[in-house]
């Protein structure tokens, strides 16, 4: 199957696009947008993986589901696009940044530039109904974003995995603490965030790891 996604992953991927799981996940999505309203447009579907190569990858950070709100989802978890409103727990993320590293809250919740410097920004579920949280769950984007896990955990050293929440922390189990660095914490909903979220220094101690592999630090 050929799937529109940036080269190198395409590489990496490729044999996951042709099992049946992905062939099914597939006419699922196509048949919901000619349907119904998806989020994001489709067209950004593979957004993380356009603005974050394979070859740069150095951080992943782990979401459950795209915003499902009009105007929000552009296929990076947590972002929104220029101009939208923070929702509430990309606000707490940037309060977090603040605390941690000491950078001034920013005008925009568009995590782009995060993106283009080595942060895969992957949900787990990568599409959604409008309204309708957690509506494309368990029609096989799940097995591929384990996939995609798998591959990096593989085939990649010094990753970072900035895991929040108990669903990203189950999902991210089998990763090879002895080759990667990962940190967890509850989610930054404000349900949880602080309870732990709060405080977790993840975006230094992320910095601090990715130095001491002689690798560049983001720029958060």
């Amino acid at each position: 199957m050929d799937v529109k996604i940036e080269d190198s992953w395409k590489s990496v991927l490729q044999e996951e696009f042709e099992k049946p799981y992905f062939e099914k996940l597939t006419a699922f999505v196509r048949d919901e947008y000619r349907s119904q309203t998806i989020f994001p447009p489709a067209g950004l579907i593979f957004n993380a993986f356009d603005q974050c190569t394979f070859d740069q990858l150095k951080v992943v950070i782990l979401g459950q589901d795209p915003y499902h709100g009009p105007g929000q989802a552009h296929g990076l978890c947590f972002s929104v696009n220029d101009g939208v409103t923070f929702p509430p727990s990309l606000r707490n993320i940037f309060k977090e940044l603040n605390g941690d590293v000491g950078k001034p809250i920013p005008s925009s919740g568009n995590l782009t530039a995060w993106a283009q410097q080595g942060v895969l920004l992957l949900n787990a579920t990568l599409t959604v109904r409008a309204t309708q949280a957690g509506s494309h769950q368990k029609k096989g984007w799940e097995d591929f974003t384990d996939a995609v896990i798998h591959q990096i955990n593989k085939q990649k050293e010094h990753v970072v995995f900035i895991l929040w929440g108990s669903y990203a922390i189950r999902k991210g189990e089998f990763i090879d603490r002895d080759k990667h660095l990962v940190l967890t914490s509850v989610h930054p909903s404000p349900l949880s965030a602080s309870r732990g979220f709060f405080g977790n220094n993840h975006f230094s101690k992320a910095n601090e790891f990715l130095a001491s592999h002689q690798l560049s630090p983001v720029k958060w």
